[in-house]
């Protein structure tokens, strides 16, 4: 470590564009924490989010952005062990749990009402040193580069919707609403699983569905309710809603057939403004998915490491952490599904 400071993209105010270039100092570590020296972070839609002003959880300002990371040990707390320096590791998000939480006891602590990420309740990753407590390491392999396995929390994220929270089997039809990160890896994942599927969106994303043909999806523009129904005229057996918006969900409602389900993975702020009663009179279960935790982390390391979830054809670019402006109009203007950031 050769300064005490180093760049780091921060969010300090709650209002529009307040992100800027800081320098902050290296952080000290507590006895059950690592200090981890980042080699890529991604970009998450939330990361956008904070940045335009139009997100719908609390923020603690100032803040350092960045969750989706990955890196090298830098340093060890006293109470660690089974970790050493130089260890490659990626990092879950839970940075801030209560442990005797009925719902960590369950393992189920991304659940916990008082958790806090990072990036939003504790400094995140867009740096070049972030602490860590160490129960949220997992190891990386050698063969999968850090320009992936950044990218294992929004394969989470999807896997955890698609999996853990949505009744899913081989030969389903599945709509993904949303050509964004978690949508497109919502689909592969579906894929993995043996669903036909389709992603929507609208014409100004139309690049982004050219990114999620190649993982053998259709792509449509405008009304999916002609897919939806080609089988037997009913609808789809499953609609993942990961649009920013709340209004997606009248249209996974029109889209998804009796007894189906809707699992929505996209934050709206917005209020619906519409009737819930066709998830009642066609008897559709409506399920939420959030975050995941330790074996959903493990699992997804696996299908990264030998290839069966492939993130590359997503990552739209790498750009040093200085660049970050660039960055984010990238994919805020949809003209890439992810990028990706290198601390300097």
């Amino acid at each position: 470590m050769s300064s005490t400071k180093s760049a780091a993209v921060v969010n300090y105010s709650e209002q529009k564009h307040s992100v800027e270039i800081r320098e902050i100092p290296i952080p000290e570590i507590g006895e059950d924490d690592i200090l981890l020296e980042v080699e890529n972070v991604g970009v998450c839609g939330s990361d956008l989010h904070q940045w335009t002003s139009d997100h719908s959880w609390p923020v603690n300002y100032p803040v350092v952005l960045g969750h989706e990371f990955g890196g090298k040990i830098a340093a060890l707390g006293t109470r660690v062990s089974g970790w050493k320096v130089g260890d490659r590791v990626v990092s879950e998000t839970a940075a801030v749990i209560d442990t005797e939480n009925p719902m960590s006891k369950t393992g189920l602590y991304n659940l916990d009402p008082t958790r806090k990420g990072f990036g939003y309740g504790v400094n995140g990753a867009m740096t070049r040193f972030v602490r860590v407590p160490a129960r949220c390491l997992h190891a990386v392999p050698d063969n999968l580069s850090f320009e992936e396995a950044c990218l294992t929390e929004p394969c989470c994220v999807a896997y955890n919707a698609v999996v853990g929270n949505s009744r899913i089997q081989p030969g389903d039809r599945v709509v993904v609403i949303g050509p964004g990160t978690i949508g497109i890896l919502c689909a592969a994942v579906a894929r993995l699983c043996g669903a036909e599927v389709a992603v929507l969106g609208l014409e100004s994303d139309r690049g982004r569905l050219e990114k999620a043909k190649l993982y053998g999806c259709e792509v449509i523009i405008g009304d999916a309710e002609a897919w939806a129904k080609k089988r037997d005229g009913l609808g789809a057996d499953l609609i993942i809603d990961a649009a920013g918006v709340s209004a997606t969900l009248q249209i996974a409602m029109k889209l998804v057939r009796p007894n189906g389900q809707i699992t929505k993975v996209g934050w709206g702020p917005q209020p619906c403004n519409f009737s819930l009663d066709p998830i009642v009179q066609k008897n559709v279960r409506l399920q939420g998915s959030f975050s995941h935790n330790w074996p959903i982390w493990e699992r997804v390391i696996a299908l990264l490491a030998s290839g069966a979830l492939n993130v590359k054809p997503i990552i739209g670019g790498v750009w040093p952490i200085t660049e970050w402006h660039e960055a984010f109009e990238k994919m805020h203007s949809g003209q890439v599904v992810k990028s990706v950031l290198k601390p300097v």
